[in-house]
């Protein structure tokens, strides 16, 4: 009979598939394995295992090899194995970092039009997501929407302040679980009628959302949602269902609660973490007694008037040492948080997941229960309290000759806001600062003139950002909007922090202890090559070849101190900025023009500074030493200092869009009306104009700027008309008209009125067109062909170049 080579690969398959599925690198089986009992065999194997000795213990050979070898490179990529040399191992990796090739969903454009996506299965309790950007899409890559599930292509973005990873499409898999807060509005009445549309509250997302009948939640007009996003049909608008009510837009908690539930901050504390705050106490005598006396001191607080806790209290006194003539005693007494929150408790735990407190005006989302934020930690006026104290010796020009760190009780003087301390300082005490005057006041603020004459050697970046301030009246509506004053009482808190948190780096970097650092690094070359075209078009120059340091920065602000350009300068310089960051590594911080910084003087609101204050604790030797830095959470500072920097950029995008919905609230009784203000943002589809007084920020779409086409030039940060030769630029005056406000995104619709007049042209050009809404031009952001490209437009292509790589 002839033999069947077809038949009898049949034959072998069959048996392989009816063989064992495991065992040891010794043992014979005969089938392909599965994935997950291939991964079983690999994870048995110490110091793993090659794929030679794979095929061996599994007996296959020929094709079934080339089988295995896929099936190994298929684990690797999505981050089960690893492969270290010819050997594959169980991948041992921290839960936070993601493999190779991860399922992702598409997210919003972030705010320079970039699109985003997240991890599709992220396991909230490792802390919020890293941020992920896509790469620019190759020519055959299918179109993402938000909500769109892709397998994605990976790659570490090392030392970007915004992304941990930038992500290439592999395979579009279809619409995932993605959830929109949004205004349900009803569809009507009648069989037709049911269900409703879901409008988002998230300006960046222009459509609406289709609720069906039966997926309303029960929803009434009006109502603030949170909806998950369904699948439907290829073309048209997504579906969504509601899954929770939040109530009444329109009642003026929702527009705090709309940036909240945005942002996923969370909201409630644990039973647990909850159950080990109401068992904090004030301190008995036997812990007074362990601790220094440093309630003979005159410690006062001095902060805004609407502050919620007390970090911070100040002393200062002349320096009767022979070797200080002159001199300066200055003590800081910041809140002994971690007398009560201790390493590895549930409270610890709800602490770090929250990473610091996020302000609004009508609430606080805080870093602790209230208990503690608002009692027992906060340093009350004429109440004792645990403090971490630091005494320093500063010289007649404000140089620090030593210090020294005390564990100690307190009981602060007095309580006074801004206002207070510099009205007595100017002569002008009221009933609470008149006794404090002469002993507490007048010694703060001359200690403080010695340390300006340091801090103006030193030469940190001096920028003008004025802050918003969101009054509200008795119904929580918006009364009025102000910048806050700034006084000499706002710079002397400053820097007597500046000063401590310095002392605190120095310190534990001399005890060679693990800490986080505050880092701030220097500007990206490209960058500050956009920052000196900007400066040369007003004739302000930036050397080139020269190292770029805070000294020189503040040269071209002086230059332009008085002038119009002013604003267009601050804005360009803090653009070339990094972000800064928590990290165990020593970076610097730029801005500061500092060589070690650690943030201590905030512990009631930041978890960075509870680190420090344990590795301090731990340094030091104060008691109670039990306080201190564990060995598990010197280990862990990597990880606790990324996902704090990704707290605090969540904290603050949520507090800065509910200013803008408040602001939008406030303005919109006052559509058709014309404001002065000044362009902050050139993109390509539009300009973002800062209103004067208010500050709130509008956007001018680019279509109804004028019947020309405006060439994009991002790096110069500017818009110039083809006719006209119009140039719009950053800081550039402007006159616009408010054509629509909605509170609920905080969007602000801004047409252009005039910006050809000579103001806007600084006087050197007049065009000939007048802009006219709605006029007609080429496609925004898209070069006409054969349009010029300036030196800067290279710049730009080279850095999407170093970003795809």
């Amino acid at each position: 009979m002839a033999a069947d080579p077809a038949g009898a690969r049949k034959s072998r398959k069959a048996a392989t598939r009816r063989g064992v599925a495991a065992g040891g690198a010794g043992e014979k089986i005969t089938k392909i394995p599965d994935r997950e009992a291939l991964v079983t065999f690999i994870k048995a194997q110490p110091g793993g295992i090659g794929k030679r000795e794979i095929a061996k213990a599994f007996n296959l050979k020929g094709a079934d090899r080339i089988e295995l070898k896929r099936m190994l490179r298929a684990l690797e990529e999505d981050g089960v194995i690893e492969k270290g040399g010819k050997r594959f191992s169980e991948q041992n990796r921290d839960p936070r970092r993601l493999p190779p090739v991860t399922l992702l969903e598409a997210g919003p454009p972030d705010a320079d039009g970039d699109q985003t996506a997240t991890p599709a299965n992220w396991d909230r309790d490792n802390g919020p997501p890293p941020r992920i950007v896509m790469a620019a899409p190759r020519r055959h890559d299918p179109a993402l929407g938000p909500g769109d599930r892709f397998l994605g292509r990976l790659k570490a973005l090392e030392g970007d302040a915004d992304y941990a990873y930038q992500a290439s499409i592999l395979k579009k898999l279809g619409r995932g679980g993605r959830r929109v807060l949004g205004l349900f509005r009803e569809a009507g009445t009648g069989p037709k009628g049911e269900g409703g549309r879901i409008e988002p509250v998230d300006k960046r997302q222009s459509d609406d959302f289709i609720v069906p009948a039966g997926e309303t939640g029960g929803a009434r007009d009006g109502e603030l949602v949170e909806a998950e996003i369904r699948p439907g049909k290829r073309f048209g608008l997504a579906h969504a269902k509601v899954i929770e009510r939040l109530g009444d837009a329109s009642e003026p908690k929702a527009i705090s609660l709309i940036a909240i539930h945005e942002q996923g901050l969370p909201v409630e504390f644990s039973e647990a973490a909850l159950a080990d705050a109401a068992a904090a106490a004030p301190l008995t005598e036997e812990q007074i007694a362990e601790r220094e006396d440093l309630r003979h001191l005159d410690l006062v607080t001095i902060d805004p008037a609407d502050a919620r806790d007390h970090d911070d209290a100040v002393y200062a006194a002349a320096d009767p040492a022979d070797d200080n003539l002159d001199g300066w005693l200055v003590w800081v007494a910041i809140a002994d948080v971690a007398a009560y929150v201790r390493p590895g408790s549930d409270l610890d735990a709800a602490a770090a997941e929250r990473g610091n407190s996020a302000y609004f005006p009508d609430r606080v989302v805080p870093m602790l229960p209230e208990s503690l934020s608002a009692d027992l930690c906060s340093l009350h006026e004429g109440v004792d309290r645990p403090c971490l104290a630091l005494r320093m010796r500063l010289t007649a020009r404000g140089e620090k000759l030593d210090h020294s760190f005390h564990r100690g009780v307190m009981r602060s003087r007095a309580s006074l806001t801004y206002e207070q301390a510099q009205a007595a300082w100017e002569g002008r005490p009221d009933a609470a600062a008149a006794p404090l005057l002469e002993g507490v006041i007048a010694p703060l603020y001359n200690a403080f003139h010695a340390a300006q004459i340091a801090r103006e050697k030193r030469g940190p970046l001096d920028l003008d950002l004025p802050e918003r301030r969101v009054e509200l009246d008795e119904t929580g509506q918006v009364s009025a909007i102000r910048f806050r004053d700034r006084f000499d009482a706002h710079r002397l808190i400053e820097e007597f922090m500046i000063l401590a948190n310095v002392c605190a780096a120095e310190t534990l970097e001399k005890a060679r202890i693990p800490l986080l650092y505050r880092v701030h690094e220097p500007p990206d070359p490209l960058r500050i090559e956009a920052l000196r075209e900007v400066l040369d078009s007003i004739d302000i120059p930036l050397a080139k070849g020269q190292a770029v340091t805070p000294k020189r920065l503040n040269q071209a602000l002086e230059a332009a101190a008085g002038s119009d350009h002013l604003e267009l300068v601050n804005m360009s310089v803090l653009r070339s900025q990094m972000q800064a960051v928590y990290s165990p590594e020593n970076l610097g911080h730029f801005g500061l023009s500092l060589r070690a910084y650690a943030h201590f003087t905030s512990p009631i609101r930041r978890y960075a500074d509870l680190i420090v204050h344990r590795a301090l604790i731990r340094a030091l030797k104060l008691a109670p030493t039990s306080d201190g830095l564990t060995e598990e959470q010197g280990a862990a500072l990597p990880e606790i200092a990324q996902h704090i920097s990704t707290t605090e950029r969540r904290a603050m995008t949520a507090e800065r869009d509910t200013v803008d919905r408040y602001l939008a609230a406030w303005l919109a009784d006052q559509e058709g009306a014309q404001f002065e203000g000044r362009i902050a943002g050139v993109q390509r589809f539009g300009l973002f104009v800062k209103l004067a007084g208010s500050g709130a920020d509008g956007f001018v779409p680019i279509a109804s700027i004028g019947a020309e086409y405006f060439h994009f030039d991002q790096d110069a940060a500017q818009l110039v008309g083809d006719r006209s030769g119009l140039t719009l630029q950053l800081g550039m005056p402007v006159t616009v008209r408010l054509v629509e406000a909605t509170p609920v995104t905080g969007g602000l619709i801004l047409q252009l009125l005039d910006p050809l007049s000579t103001k806007a042209q600084g006087g050197e050009r007049k065009a000939s067109a007048r802009a006219t809404p709605g006029g007609s031009r080429g496609k925004a952001g898209r070069p006409a062909r054969g349009a010029p490209r300036g030196k800067l437009a290279k710049a730009k292509a080279a850095r999407k170049s170093k970003r795809s790589r």
